[in-house]
């Protein structure tokens, strides 16, 4: 819903429930078509690749990468434990010792940057996330399964959370973190039955802030097919692309796209478990910038 239509059509309720919603990523980043920046976590306490490095050890990485970003124009990044791998399901099963090291070091990464900053907690965990979010003073979260159903790569079935992460974020008076979530999730195949189109209504519906849409697995793109008919379902709530974006695809998803989450490309030699790559940043942010200027 247009945000210039809240006073004129809906009850005064309904145009408060709206009204908290974001109609541009603007109204979070600096810049139109915004980029977002994985901050990869090395492997948490408790995870198999963990090595028994110290908290600062993470610390010191996380903060580094993220100020390479900032450096280079990245107008935001979200910090995730991508490498506490083989991932758990939904946010029950997330261990105590792995969501206390994330919340930690997010903090650390909130308090040495001055863009953005979100939190991604693997698979599904979007109630540690905003728990995590509200601890560190991130901004916003992302949520792989908001609505609907899928199973994951790990074999386990798994259900939106939709109803339970609005009622906490209003408890929580953490109604300025915004909820950035994923239709038909890379990594997982859904139910039966929900196609993009179902999955993005649905999402859409339960008052998502962002629409993510996103390859098969990390790294891989999604189909400008898919990406247009997104917008075109959602109107103005912005459509991000969830990954594979790089120089070279950049100006064909960033045409109906309003921005993207990027972590594989900006990696040394593209590959994702690598540090981030200063040049590759510089790279990409040059064929953005001038996309914007076009726009």
């Amino acid at each position: 819903m247009k945000r210039e239509l809240l006073d004129k059509l809906i009850p005064e309720w309904a145009r408060d429930l709206y009204s908290k919603r974001m109609f541009s990523v603007r109204d979070l980043f600096k810049s139109d078509k915004a980029i977002i920046g994985m901050v990869h976590l090395l492997p948490l306490p408790g995870a198999p690749g963990y090595k028994g490095w110290s908290i600062d050890v993470v610390e010191e990485h996380a903060v580094r990468e993220a100020r390479i970003y900032e450096e280079n124009g990245v107008d935001g990044v979200i910090v995730e434990n991508m490498w506490d791998l083989p991932y758990y399901s939904g946010a029950s099963r997330i261990p105590p010792e792995e969501m206390t090291a994330h919340a930690v070091v997010a903090r650390h990464v909130v308090k040495n940057v001055s863009i953005p900053v979100g939190i991604t907690v693997i698979h599904n965990g979007g109630r540690v996330a905003l728990a995590i979010a509200k601890a560190s003073g991130a901004r916003f979260i992302r949520v792989c399964l908001y609505t609907g159903a899928a199973v994951w790569d790990t074999g386990e079935f798994d259900h939106g959370v939709a109803a339970d992460l609005v009622r906490l974020r209003k408890a929580l008076y953490a109604e300025d973190i915004k909820f950035f979530v994923d239709v038909v999730k890379k990594h997982s195949v859904v139910f039966p039955g929900i196609d993009i189109v179902t999955h993005t209504k649905w999402a859409d519906f339960y008052l998502a802030d962002a629409v993510i849409v996103t390859g098969r697995m990390t790294g891989e793109e999604p189909s400008v097919e898919d990406v247009k008919l997104v917008k075109s379902i959602v109107g103005d709530t912005p459509v991000l692309v969830g990954s594979g974006l790089t120089p070279e695809n950049a100006e064909k998803l960033l045409k109906y796209a309003d921005g993207a989450i990027v972590g594989t490309y900006f990696k040394v030699h593209g590959l994702t478990q690598n540090p981030v790559d200063p040049e590759r940043v510089k790279r990409l942010m040059s064929v953005v910038n001038r996309i914007r200027g076009k726009a």
